[in-house]
């Protein structure tokens, strides 16, 4: 208790206070605009932070990275664009939240799940940040490989329909994902002779694609696109009513767990589980069929999911010196060019920069909690612009955050042709979330069997040699026949005979 007081006395300076905003800011604005990312604003703005001291520097950069996470889900609810790959998820069921005219409680509703889970999760790097460190050093590559492929059956009935249209949607994933050079071998798989294809298919390239190009397209084919209905942009208004909040709690908390465990194992990261905190509700629903048509649930669980796996996405980088993902790994290059060396003596040899950027993570929480509120009213208007002048904007924007991620115009007309594959699969009801999750996961999936297979020589009982991996396998495994089940049931029931 007492290194997180010094922590709290630490993170209260007014310099520190002035950077932790200028952070939450900035991230909260990089979010909002498509195409940018915590990871290319944090390379920006690093150079700027060697004037600063250790601490100070990295509550701005971490700022950064936690603050993108709130100013995600803005487009995504409002223009069914998802600022960063996290927020895809939201779009499924934030944007025809907006389009019934509760554009206003869907932001509201992201605002408080975002803050509770980051908030959960920083008390759960207080209290057990050893402990989980532990925990993630037993994941092998079996347990990664097991952790996979329960999220790949997951996927299988993520989005409503059928399992079938979800399976496929998965393996298309999963093969969208192979494209590019072998990192293995080096050997080039669908490529189809173009030079640009080398690194493959980029996440921002196909989210704007499936999501926003191809909403766009869906208005333009009808000839009146849909208006939001008017609604009141004062908080009493936005406010969830009674119902509402009864449908947030369960997922809050369900979301918070996924997004702890999952951001505390390197190489999973937020976009993982925001989709498996999705996929959770979705099957544990008593009326699943809801989903991807504006259920609060489906907006709560992979806010509050996404937001907690950022702030436990410091766990193994702050205790073992492992980074998470891409933005973890620019992380701890600041903290080595300012003289902080993070890894298992770290919370005991530096306890107050361990506490005061601790402390400065729900601090910045608080300030995005104030930043957000009362701009909620001013982002919910833009549904009030009508779609025909608002269309040129979300093109130029669409089109310019991909470009700026590779300075590439291929990647300009891959996106516009991955739009035009998305608005067909939408039009005959083929769900996009499954083939995002199997884009995502399909790579990390290859690669840990790889490895696998590489350690023990090609014996497969090595994937289930452990029993974490056994018992994860066997989940999934129970998973899969439960999904199977509840396709089955209304068949055999429209099948059984009338009685007379």
């Amino acid at each position: 208790m007492d290194n997180i007081v010094q922590g709290f006395m630490m993170a209260l300076g007014p310099e520190q206070l002035l950077f932790c905003f200028l952070g939450v800011l900035l991230g909260t604005l990089v979010g909002t605009l498509p195409g940018i990312g915590a990871a290319a604003c944090i390379s920006i703005v690093l150079p700027m932070t060697f004037g600063l001291d250790g601490l100070t520097a990295l509550i701005m950069l971490s700022g950064i990275f936690y603050g993108s996470q709130y100013g995600s889900s803005t487009a995504a609810i409002l223009l069914n664009i998802p600022g960063t790959s996290t927020a895809a998820v939201t779009c499924l069921d934030g944007y025809p939240l907006a389009q019934k005219g509760k554009a206003g409680t869907a932001l509201l509703v992201t605002t408080i799940a975002s803050f509770v889970g980051g908030s959960i999760a920083i008390v759960l790097l207080m209290a057990v940040s050893p402990v989980l460190a532990n925990v993630a050093l037993r994941f092998g590559s079996a347990e990664y490989f097991a952790v996979m492929v329960l999220g790949l059956v997951a996927a299988l009935s993520m989005g409503s329909g059928s399992a079938a249209k979800g399976a496929a949607m998965t393996f298309f994933g999963l093969l969208l994902g192979t494209f590019g050079m072998d990192m293995t071998t080096g050997a080039m798989r669908y490529t189809f002779g173009f030079p640009e294809m080398t690194e493959g298919i980029g996440i921002l390239v196909l989210t704007m694609g499936l999501f926003g190009i191809s909403e766009l397209l869906e208005n333009v084919s009808r000839r009146h696109a849909p208006s939001a209905p008017a609604e009141s942009y004062r908080l009493r208004a936005m406010l969830p009513d009674r119902q509402e909040r009864r449908q947030m709690y369960g997922p809050c908390v369900r979301g918070t767990a996924v997004g702890s465990l999952i951001g505390a194992l390197p190489g999973a990261g937020p976009t993982v589980a925001a989709f498996l905190a999705y996929s959770l509700e979705q099957k544990i629903s008593r009326t699943p069929e809801k989903f991807g048509k504006g259920a609060i649930e489906g907006v709560t669980a992979p806010e509050a999911a996404n937001n907690a796996a950022v702030q436990s996405a410091f766990i193994p980088t702050l205790s073992l010196g492992i980074p998470g993902d891409a933005v973890m790994a620019i992380l701890l290059a600041a903290m080595t060019l300012h003289g902080i060396i993070p890894g298992s003596q770290f919370m005991t040899s530096q306890p107050d920069f361990f506490w005061g950027l601790i402390a400065s993570f729900w601090i910045g929480n608080v300030i995005l909690l104030a930043l957000n509120v009362p701009f909620i009213g001013l982002w919910a208007r833009i549904t009030r612009v009508p779609h025909h002048y608002l269309s040129g904007v979300i093109a130029i924007f669409i089109l310019l955050g991909v470009y700026s991620a590779r300075n590439s115009l291929f990647d300009v007309l891959l996106a516009i042709l991955i739009g035009v594959v998305g608005w067909g699969l939408t039009r005959n009801r083929y769900p996009l979330a499954p083939l995002i999750l199997g884009f995502v996961l399909g790579p990390l999936l290859e690669e840990h069997f790889r490895r696998v297979m590489l350690i023990s020589r090609g014996d497969l009982t090595a994937l289930w040699g452990s029993e974490l991996s056994l018992g994860l396998l066997l989940t999934a495994a129970g998973l899969a026949l439960v999904t199977a089940w509840r396709q089955l049931r209304p068949r055999r029931r429209s099948a059984s005979p009338v009685a007379p």
